[in-house]
């Protein structure tokens, strides 16, 4: 091998090696960006509000198997039947098949499972139709029919500006005027919880979805909508003095009763907004006026425990739409999706694991990780 030979050799080998790091490099880099992509979005690093952030406050003690928020709940079975008056607005079946197959779940407005009836003004309604061409709609409805702020940041701003201060055991009076004045729609949140009567029964409450959906009908035009459950029941409200009173579990144990003698009904009631109206905007309302239509009724059958399953399993996921109804740009909305599905994983991981044990009707002495 003459010299000439001998440096062309070295030259196209020295050459192949700079390749072949390269692409090993590039292959690396491409390794990095996807695993940091991975942790970022999953909120393991950086300093940004994620979806995982709603739910980091959940105790090392929290009971195995149960929902983060609105963890005491019932399941329930029914039906609901379309009245055919929502069809000309959405291509959705469910609007006008005459039954639907119901599973939902009644919620009281905490974390802790075990919460007496009396914590919590707030009271739920959680919902899953699934028509006859197997499109699912699931919702989730709470008696408040306003979200406190404009976003999901705020609501977790309004948290840590009502911690009580350590010196004073209250909310600090600075960080609170701070918080309202980033977020004023937050006052109007406040003054309804001073004021809003509490309710006696899980019966007689109109539930109600705080964020804007849009139905789509057979053109592809589309129409801004909110709905609620408003009962056939009447409401009642509960006063002070009867709920210091009142037994643990009230609510649920009334609700069952009441399943006994005879079904209960909540009609879903559609409004209509029109040009102006802010349908990104989950903090403000629409004036009263606005035209509504009752797309059908709900009936509810049967209550059962939540340990046997069912409900227990369902991720109520509301931006879980069939065809014919889609999400607005409510910031809130699209927020909701990843911390139900945080909380969905987390207990789902904690059953699949053999964590869970009064969640799924499993007494603590038969699961040897709880003993």
């Amino acid at each position: 091998m003459n010299q000439n030979i001998m440096k062309k050799y070295f030259f196209l080998a020295d050459s192949k090696k700079r390749k072949t790091g390269l692409r090993l490099a590039g292959i690396a880099l491409i390794a990095f960006v996807l695993v940091s992509a991975f942790a970022w979005s999953a909120g393991l690093i950086g300093q940004r509000n994620t979806t995982r952030t709603f739910l980091e406050n959940t105790p090392e003690s929290f009971p195995a198997g149960y929902r983060r928020a609105h963890g005491k709940g019932i399941c329930f079975e029914g039906t609901f039947h379309a009245s055919g008056n929502a069809a000309s607005l959405s291509v959705a079946q469910v609007f006008e098949q005459k039954d639907v197959p119901a599973v939902g779940r009644f919620s009281l407005g905490t974390g802790n499972p075990h919460a007496p009836d009396n914590s919590s003004r707030t009271v739920s309604m959680a919902l899953m139709l699934t028509s006859a061409d197997g499109e699912q709609w699931r919702m989730k409805l709470n008696n408040k029919p306003f979200f406190a702020t404009r976003d999901a940041v705020g609501f977790l701003k309004q948290i840590e500006a009502f911690k009580p201060d350590s010196a004073t055991g209250k909310p600090n009076p600075e960080k609170v005027a701070a918080f309202l004045k980033e977020y004023p729609e937050a006052k109007k949140s406040m003054e309804y919880d001073a004021k809003a009567p509490w309710t006696k029964s899980f019966a007689g409450s109109e539930y109600y979805v705080i964020n804007a959906f849009l139905l789509i009908d057979s053109s592809g035009k589309e129409h801004p909508v909110r709905w609620s459950m408003r009962p056939h029941a009447p409401f009642v409200s509960m006063s002070a003095e009867e709920r210091k009173k009142a037994a643990p579990n009230y609510l649920f144990d009334e609700l069952k009763k009441r399943l006994e003698k005879a079904p209960l009904y909540w009609d879903l009631v559609l409004t209509i907004a029109e040009p102006g109206d802010p349908v990104n905007n989950p903090s403000q309302q629409w004036p009263a006026n606005r035209k509504q239509i009752i797309a059908g009724t709900l009936e509810v059958n049967r209550v059962f425990d939540q340990a046997e399953g069912g409900c227990r399993d369902i991720n109520f996921d509301p931006t879980l739409v069939p065809k014919g109804i889609a999400l607005s740009d409510d910031p809130v909305l699209a927020a909701r999706a990843g911390i139900y599905s945080h909380s969905y994983n987390d207990r789902v991981r904690e059953i699949g694991y053999g964590k869970a044990t009064d969640a799924v009707g499993k007494p603590k002495k038969d699961n040897s990780q709880n003993k």
